[in-house]
């Protein structure tokens, strides 16, 4: 692999925050990738955000990488993290998929 693919499918940390939805009521569950989080352990809720104690990668990839990879000629392997949030919200069960990972604040929050 060439340093400009390497470059192109790089990860980087978008941050460790993301909004609850309106609405949203307890019990919520968090998963990152699939994997259940623990309240405490791997975040924390503050007010209407979810707060990991860690910061989370997407992969950063270019448009030529992107277009290569929907056609098939090759696979994309850097860390890329994706949030679901399971929720009560009226009674109902609710999920969001790949929720929006929000920047980190000035205050480190």
């Amino acid at each position: 692999m060439s340093s400009r693919s390497e470059k192109d499918a790089r990860s980087v940390e978008v941050g460790r925050r993301l909004r609850l939805p309106g609405g949203a009521e307890r019990p919520i569950s968090v998963f990152v990738n699939g994997v259940e989080q623990r309240e405490g352990d791997d975040y924390s809720i503050h007010g209407r955000e979810i707060v990991f104690v860690r910061s989370l990668v997407k992969e950063r990839v270019s448009g030529a990488r992107w277009l290569a990879m929907f056609l098939g000629l090759f696979g994309s392997y850097a860390p890329h993290e994706t949030v679901d949030v399971h929720f009560r919200r009226q009674g109902r069960v609710e999920v969001v998929e790949d929720a929006e990972i929000l920047p980190d604040s000035p205050t480190g929050m």
